[in-house]
């Protein structure tokens, strides 16, 4: 029962699922709702059906969410990039010295360390600037910033956020909401 997935199949799959996802706006959608999506896809004969002849039909939906489903959400975080940059005033022509992943983030050649990701993990993100900015002397934490997927809108979070931002020494703390960006009102940027 346990044959290799072959990588165009896998592939052929993957591109499925990413287009339904940004049908969907996955990044968005609550958990409860990707889960609704990953047991319908584990059913789907053309998916989760083809999947369960390469491996165990249980491991089918833990597959799609892990191996097919997290490289998306990756990728899609990727491509803020250029927006993370608008809204700090950079350039898309900026260079860096290192790249992050989770959370993802950049340090700039004279060594700004900039941080984005999903709202929901705000604190993560703060944290991940101040503390890779800590790793080099010659860095300042610059920035944070908070793609709103939907799921964290609260002002008072936003705000705290801010405030806790401004006590590790970040220049800023943005929440980006779609294409508006969005400062929050306790941070002195």
């Amino acid at each position: 029962m346990s044959k290799t997935l072959p990588p165009e199949l896998r592939t052929e799959i993957q591109t499925k699922l990413w287009l339904k996802a940004d049908q969907l706006g996955w990044l968005s959608l609550r958990d409860v709702d990707k889960a609704s999506w990953y047991a319908n896809w584990s059913k789907d004969k053309d998916v989760g059906g083809v999947l369960a002849h390469f491996m165990d039909p249980r491991k089918v939906r833990v597959y799609i969410k892990d191996s097919l489903l997290k490289p998306y959400h990756r990728s899609r975080l990727q491509d803020s990039l250029g927006i993370v940059l608008s809204s700090l005033g950079l350039t898309d022509n900026v260079s860096f010295r290192r790249n992050y992943l989770k959370p993802h983030g950049r340090m700039t050649l004279d060594g700004r360390v900039l941080c984005w990701g999903n709202s929901r993990d705000w604190k993560n993100i703060i944290l991940a600037a101040y503390e890779r900015a800590y790793q080099h002397a010659d860095s300042i934490p610059l920035a944070a910033v908070m793609i709103d997927t939907g799921n964290l809108t609260e002002v008072g979070t936003r705000e705290m956020a801010a405030t806790i931002g401004a006590r590790l020494g970040l220049k800023h703390v943005l929440w980006v909401d779609g294409e508006q960006i969005s400062v929050s009102p306790s941070n002195d940027c």
